[in-house]
């Protein structure tokens, strides 16, 4: 049991600082959704289910579930600016 919880302690380490050197911000998001799973298994160790399950829902599900949004309507303005529709940095 101590080999697992050195290795998600080494696990969330390594999350944490790869985000921070990521340049995708898909593959930021996608680190960022598997550090709070291993959050949530971390405080099932812990024996504490209610913050498992609240990390679980708003860390890894409503969270990422709006920073996919966020880039979903980042990446169309980007094309629609490449497309020649929009042409604000000209001005």
């Amino acid at each position: 049991m101590e080999a697992l919880r050195i290795i998600l302690l080494l696990f969330l380490i390594i999350c944490a600082i790869s985000v921070s050197f990521t340049k995708r911000l898909l593959v930021s998001v996608v680190i960022y959704m598997a550090f709070s799973l291993v959050m949530a298994i971390i405080w099932l160790i812990l024996e504490s289910p209610d913050l498992a399950i609240t990390e679980a829902a708003v860390g890894a599900g409503v969270t990422s579930i709006l920073l996919f949004v966020t880039l979903k309507k980042i990446r169309s303005i980007k094309t629609e600016s490449r497309a020649g529709k929009i042409e604000e940095s000209n001005e």
